[in-house]
């Protein structure tokens, strides 16, 4: 604008000169007042009426999500630990993801960086969570906003972890009505992951800890009881979708509410995870599962994602990497996977693949450089 308007003064003066002709003057000075078009208004994102797939509100145009989960950096730091004393990271960031051909980031909300205690909300978390959905508006990504996290075990409240099952998910819901409070509005919200690779115990036996075995430090998975009670596993899953939801829906009726599965959640002999998808999809937009393709065993991995895929609701995969196989085999996977699934989420932890190409050679950054060049190579699967 403050070019604008500089084009605007010179046009002016020169008209009032004699330093060009009048015709040229005039041209300038026109051309600077001439109307800017404005860029379209970012559309809100649905599931279309053949629940298969995604559209937009307004055009009815098929939407793929093609993503990363932004969930930490290169040195393992999770969003709260630098969003506000290192914006310009997270502004750079959102421009490689941008430029890679993103058009959805999922990031990560922990508990402990949002709850003061359990009924209090922390403001300036809710003030830099706004500040992110803004800048994807103006980016125009969109957010996969996960909650509940607890990855870091160290950052989770004393309290939280004290708290009966009952008390834990009233905490939850003032979590997500909090969050969906400051985010109802905004047309840049993909979806609400109500928690990631959430996990019914199973047995008779209680459990002391909420969390599951780390990862890389982390704790992805997350128990939602400790004591199954002699109740159905699924039935425990689907009253806590139900819970977490309705507090969503007391602020914002329109976006779409998910799960991030693990993929061991069919109701399969062995290990499960209780969220079984037919039991709990009617209460969810759509279903969105982690998986990780095994090499030379990718027919495995289809095998998985039709049986999410029988529940008519649409189906992304919502985490996947060469994790277990090289970026060859992905790839194949992500074509062959088309035919289940309607969008797809990698991973990016703010290093470029121009980057990793002059860093010292790895396995871990081997990986993910050839994730990223695959990650450039697909974008076009994502659009049917």
């Amino acid at each position: 604008m403050k070019l604008l308007r500089l084009i605007r003064g010179l046009a002016t003066h020169l008209l009032s000169t004699s330093l060009i002709s009048t015709s040229l003057a005039a041209f300038v000075f026109a051309a600077a007042h001439s109307p800017v078009a404005p860029e379209e208004p970012l559309e809100w994102i649905q599931v279309s009426k053949s629940h298969k797939e995604f559209v937009f509100a307004e055009s009815k145009k098929t939407f793929v999500p093609w993503g990363f989960n932004y969930d930490h950096d290169s040195d393992g730091r999770l969003l709260e630990e630098y969003w506000q004393n290192e914006w310009g990271t997270v502004v750079s960031d959102f421009d490689e993801m941008k430029e890679l051909g993103a058009n959805v980031v999922r990031i990560h909300l922990q508990v402990g960086a949002f709850m003061e205690s359990p009924t209090q909300v922390r403001a300036s978390s809710l003030s830099q969570l706004e500040r992110v959905v803004h800048l994807a508006e103006q980016k125009r990504l969109y957010l996969d906003i996960t909650g509940l996290g607890c990855y870091h075990k160290i950052d989770v409240p004393a309290w939280y972890d004290k708290l009966s099952e009952t008390e834990r998910w009233q905490v939850q819901t003032v979590f997500w009505e909090a969050i969906a409070n400051t985010c109802a509005d905004s047309p840049a919200i993909f979806c609400y992951d109500l928690m990631n690779e959430p996990v019914v115990p199973g047995g008779d036996d209680k459990r002391e800890d909420w969390l599951g075995p780390s990862f890389g430090g982390k704790h992805f998975t997350q128990f939602i009881s400790l004591d199954r009670d002699s109740r159905p596993r699924h039935e425990i899953a689907r009253n806590w979708i139900r819970t977490l939801s309705a507090a969503i829906r007391k602020h914002d009726e329109r976006h779409l509410i998910t799960v991030g599965l693990v993929d061991w959640s069919l109701d399969r002999p062995g290990l499960t995870s209780g969220f079984i998808p037919a039991e709990i999809a009617p209460d969810l937009d759509f279903l969105a599962v982690h998986l990780y393709p095994k090499a030379g065993n990718t027919d495995e991995a289809l095998e998985t994602l039709k049986g999410f895929a029988a529940c008519d609701k649409p189906l992304i995969i919502e985490e996947t990497f060469p994790l277990k196989c090289d970026e060859r085999e992905l790839g194949l996977f992500i074509e062959e996977s088309r035919v289940y699934t309607a969008g797809w989420i990698g991973f990016y932890w703010g290093t470029t693949p121009d980057e990793y190409r002059k860093l010292p050679q790895s396995i871990a950054n081997s990986m993910t450089l050839g994730w990223l060049e695959l990650f450039q190579e697909r974008r076009p699967a994502a659009t049917p």
